[in-house]
């Protein structure tokens, strides 16, 4: 059976598609966890300065807790965009 030459370009923009999208999500999960980090050290500083520890503690358990969604929410994303394009990500 030979090969579909338009099924061929359309596999081949899916796949730019997707790596173009990777780069992007990972660039800007890396803006994100810079950000964070800044984050963590203001808080980090004001929990010098404040009497209340224990809030601003809560404040770092939910920061973690966004981390760790984000980080999910990615992987859901490069899984559902490696069945579109029939690529395994893990295979390199």
């Amino acid at each position: 059976m030979p090969e579909d030459p338009i099924a061929h370009s359309e596999l081949s923009a899916l796949t730019r598609r997707y790596e173009e999208t990777a780069q992007k999500t990972d660039r800007e999960f890396g803006i994100v966890k810079s950000d964070l980090t800044a984050l963590r050290l203001q808080v980090g500083n004001l929990d010098q300065k404040v009497d209340g520890p224990g809030r601003l503690n809560g404040l770092e358990q939910k920061i973690d807790g966004f981390l760790s969604e984000q980080r999910s929410v990615n992987a859901t994303l490069v899984e559902l965009l490696s069945g579109l394009v029939g690529k395994d990500a893990s295979a390199g």
